[in-house]
């Protein structure tokens, strides 16, 4: 890679957003795609497929050149709204993934470093601690106290956000009761079907080490699986 080539790939990963280098192995002539650029590429199929796996691979194309798409993913976050029993077993299986972990919850009696270890804890009210942790369309939001109060200004900024991932925790007629409150405070129809409530894959989970199954396992069925009409 050229030192043009790595300071533009520097800068798109620096601002969080995706850019692939394609390499065509016969001759080893590159070229840089940016995530703005993804959509008219010729070849926008198979990076897109590269992406949701976030790895990179060798491609066939049209013309049967061999090429090399090295991926550069930004890293995934999750932000887990509520220091409960059911984010103490999500926080640790999330990182073993990956992902680079927050908990927020105001109560300091629940958002401690003993019942968290490891992971970032900001015991803040949503409004303040949302805005420095820089919530971005790489990111899975999952609400989980069951107060409204905390709930529902941390999902109005995952709104926002972009987040490619939206859960809350609760029963249909208390998602209803939410959608209204939701709803009324400017939130759009769009906005209230990204939500994924009840959360968390139908598997029958009970126990809170079960429901954070659920919960990522749906959370990275978002991530990989193709979205309807797309490759």
């Amino acid at each position: 890679m050229n030192l043009e080539t790595l300071a533009q790939v520097n800068i798109e990963r620096a601002a969080r957003r995706p850019v692939f280098v394609v390499t065509d192995v016969s001759n080893g002539d590159q070229r840089l795609v940016k995530a703005a650029d993804l959509a008219s590429d010729p070849l926008r199929n198979e990076l897109s497929k590269q992406l949701r796996m976030g790895k990179s691979a060798v491609v066939e194309a049209a013309d049967g050149k061999k090429l090399f798409i090295n991926v550069y993913a930004p890293t995934a976050k999750m932000v887990i709204i509520g220091a409960v029993h059911i984010s103490q077993a999500l926080a640790p299986l999330a990182r073993s993934l990956g992902y680079d972990v927050t908990v927020v919850d105001p109560r300091t009696a629940f958002a401690t470093p003993e019942r968290f270890p490891d992971v970032n804890v900001v015991a803040e009210w949503p409004d303040v601690a949302l805005p420095p942790l820089n919530v971005d369309h790489y990111t899975a939001f999952v609400a989980v106290t069951h107060d409204p109060k905390i709930d529902d200004p941390a999902l109005l900024h995952a709104f926002k956000s972009n987040c490619f991932y939206i859960g809350a925790l609760g029963s249909r007629k208390t998602h209803a009761k939410r959608v209204e409150r939701l709803k009324a405070q400017g939130a759009t129809d769009a906005d209230l079907a990204s939500i994924h409530a009840p959360i968390g894959l139908p598997i029958g989970a009970i126990s809170p080490g079960e429901v954070a199954v659920a919960i990522m396992a749906q959370i990275t069925a978002q991530l990989r699986l193709p979205k309807e009409g797309a490759a």
